[in-house]
């Protein structure tokens, strides 16, 4: 199929081919926008390019809880809590579509049943490849693995930089944003809840 200056479009991207050269004619448009000349050497291939490259940035939307966790739910007769510190994470700002990225840290007390080690991380990976805030993200990611696998808490910290300070606007660079989120007995018994974040700071 032929897309757009008579560039070749193949299935690689998360959309269809349709799509995939409706937002490559639309980035191509926005270089026309800021005075550039989408047909010189240099960008002929980036609208096509940056259209692949959102369709991956955004291939989240394409995934549910129930395809990322799979059969990876195993019965474990364990109340001890779980933790998996520091998964790292890009998303886009909503508001900008600019980048934000940062570490994940997820922890959940088991009620006789645990995850996989590997599905928290594609938890994570499938909600920030969508366009997020971070508190919805942080969000997001707490609300799945309490409905996966019930368990009596569950807490995570996201820490981010956002793009969105540095690049404009305020303009500062060492900020960092975290975020929180609780469920269970994580949230609601402080001795819970003072474990799983000394685990997380350590």
């Amino acid at each position: 199929m032929e897309g757009i200056e008579g560039l070749s479009l193949n299935n690689d991207s998360g959309y269809g081919d349709n799509a995939t050269e409706t937002v490559a004619a639309s980035y191509s448009n926005i270089l026309k926008q800021i005075g550039e000349d989408p047909t010189r050497d240099g960008l002929q291939n980036t609208p096509l390019r940056a259209a692949k490259a959102i369709s991956f940035f955004t291939n989240g939307y394409h995934k549910t809880l129930q395809q990322v966790v799979g059969d990876a739910v195993f019965e474990e007769d364990t109340d001890e809590m779980v933790v998996v510190k520091d998964i790292d994470f890009f998303s886009l700002c909503e508001h900008h579509l600019i980048p934000f990225n940062g570490k994940v840290s997820i922890g959940y007390m088991p009620r006789g049943k645990v995850l996989g080690l590997s599905k928290l991380a594609r938890i994570v990976e499938m909600f920030s490849r969508r366009l997020q805030v971070q508190e919805r993200l942080t969000r997001e990611i707490a609300e799945a693995v309490w409905e996966a696998i019930s368990p009596a808490g569950v807490g995570v910290v996201v820490e981010a930089c956002h793009m969105c300070m540095v690049m404009r606007g305020v303009q500062k660079i060492n900020s960092t944003t975290i975020t929180t989120s609780m469920r269970g007995v994580i949230k609601e018994n402080p001795q819970t809840r003072a474990e799983f974040l000394s685990l997380v700071n350590k």
